[in-house]
């Protein structure tokens, strides 16, 4: 998600006050801050999320503290690990945190309409051995964006649907001097991303029906040969995409050089901003459009030290209403994590430039972050994938390394539960 450049904390109450109220409870709750800028923070919203809840609630306050997307999950282990433990928090990473006993299960917080009311794919993916912890906040998923004014350059007139054509039209934007055809970022920023979009678009994917690692299936494996060979090696994407990040290509899709590059919302904002006409579809497959795409979520958990269950409940019942959850997506170009919202926006003609990522919401795969192992897991895959790719690259190699060190940590890891 959107990463905010300050490091200063910012600490609001919906009263205005640092003092509590004889007889009011105060709760607590640490969040990420969306916004580039200080006047495009999330305190915003939170601010007035918080006054609206206390004018309804009276005898609680809520205490925010805004931290940067850089800082905020070291700031909330450090929290944790000293006692100290916020009632709520809005990071990235909820996993170890249920894994050791520390948070409040979903049904303990949600009344059933609000739980029920997640994204199924979501609500799966905030589950640990099957029970939800974690509340999905905000998601966002990856759609293939082109440049209108470089397909009609290059005389293509429909967006690809399946891998040949994709190399077709990049080969037709090359041959109208399109500097980057279709941008390919695996450098260490987000090759997770790509990874994942790629392997379900070729009929794999980073699982196996069971739930268990599958790097090197053979789906995967033929993925990555095809762009090695179809796509790099032809020259119809950048220069060395195993070091080329996601914002670089972003920053060259806005200054018109880039002809296609799947992405996520965020995108939207900087292309905007430029005047650069483009258009959105789903992403191509093997044989087909893709049947999934990535899906990205952060998470709301809330903790168990400070005993506020009833208090927290309340408040994170009135966090995922509609008009709430519209409200910070509205905010920042993001995707509503609940039914409702979602349908609310495909139904808006304001937010027309989301609706194929919103379309994408029901059937997009998630990162495994209900695993322990997938932290080590993504930092060895970030360092090494994008080496498969390239101009001599080894896919089975570096597949099956991958393959071998989420088996690895994945037994590790089940031995220290045991």
């Amino acid at each position: 998600m959107t990463a905010a450049t300050t490091a200063l904390a910012l600490t609001l109450t919906g009263c205005g006050s640092d003092s509590i109220a004889s007889g009011n409870v105060r709760i607590t709750l640490v969040a990420a801050d969306y916004g580039d800028d200080p006047g495009d923070s999330s305190k915003r919203y939170w601010n007035a999320l918080a006054r609206e809840f206390e004018a309804q609630n009276p005898g609680i306050e809520v205490d925010v503290t805004i931290h940067s997307w850089n800082v905020v999950d070291r700031k909330v282990h450090e929290m944790v690990e000293s006692g100290n433990a916020p009632d709520m928090a809005q990071i990235g990473a909820y996993a170890q945190y249920a894994e050791d006993d520390k948070l409040y299960r979903a049904d303990q917080l949600l009344s059933i309409p609000t739980q029920a009311d997640f994204v199924g794919g979501l609500a799966r993916a905030g589950e640990v051995h099957r029970v939800q912890y974690g509340l999905p906040f905000v998601s966002s998923t990856r759609v293939l964006v082109y440049n209108k004014m470089l397909f009609a350059k290059a005389g293509i007139t429909e967006p690809p649907t399946t891998w040949e054509e994709l190399q077709e039209k990049a080969e037709a934007l090359k041959q109208a001097g399109v500097p980057v055809p279709y941008g390919l970022p695996f450098g260490p920023e987000e090759p997770q991303a790509e990874t994942l979009n790629w392997t379900l678009s070729g009929g794999g994917g980073l699982l196996d029906h069971v739930d268990s690692y599958a790097f090197d299936s053979n789906e995967n494996i033929k993925t990555f040969e095809w762009l090695r060979d179809e796509l790099v090696g032809k020259g119809l994407t950048n220069p060395q995409p195993g070091k080329t990040n996601r914002e670089q290509l972003n920053a060259a899709f806005g200054r018109g050089e880039v002809g296609m590059i799947n992405s996520h919302p965020a995108l939207m904002q900087q292309i905007n901003a430029r005047g650069v006409k483009y258009g959105t579809a789903p992403l191509p497959g093997k044989e087909g459009e893709s049947k999934s795409s990535a899906g990205v979520a952060d998470w709301m958990m809330a903790f168990k030290q400070n005993g506020h269950r009833e208090q927290v409940g309340k408040f994170l019942n009135f966090v995922f209403q509609q008009n709430n959850v519209l409200r910070f997506c509205h905010q920042y170009d993001l995707l509503p994590t609940t039914t409702s919202a979602s349908e609310a926006m495909r139904a808006d003609k304001r937010y027309t430039h989301l609706w194929e990522f919103l379309d994408q919401l029901p059937t997009a795969q998630f990162y495994p972050q209900n695993k322990l192992s997938w932290g080590p897991v993504v930092a060895q895959l970030k360092t090494t994938i994008g080496t498969a790719v390239e101009d001599g690259g080894d896919p089975e190699g570096v597949l099956s390394a991958l393959q071998r060190e989420a088996q690895a940590e994945q037994t590790a890891h089940r031995n220290e539960e045991h």
